[in-house]
């Protein structure tokens, strides 16, 4: 099984944080390719849980990812952008 998983990076005091929005799955590491590879090892032990509880295939739905064959990709939005609000 192959899963596309969006990856947004932050750089956060001396930390880079790595987080995946539709899994809500993050991690850190002192350089941007640290925070990848911790990333990579937070993402699989998340996947591993969810399989072992039987609930991959729910969890990935709920978060919006499609399947095609055996992959599963996250959904892309058609548009990006900041708002500001006055509140």
């Amino acid at each position: 099984m192959n899963i596309s998983v969006r990856i947004e990076i932050f750089k956060e005091g001396d930390l880079y944080t790595a987080l995946s929005p539709e899994l809500n799955v993050s991690s850190f590491g002192e350089t941007i390719e640290d925070a990848k590879n911790s990333f990579k090892e937070a993402v699989e032990a998340f996947i591993e849980g969810c399989q072992e509880m039987g609930t991959l295939e729910e969890v990935l739905e709920e978060s919006g990812f499609s399947k095609t064959d055996n992959s599963w990709k996250s959904r892309k939005p058609l548009a990006e952008e900041d708002l500001a609000l006055a509140v």
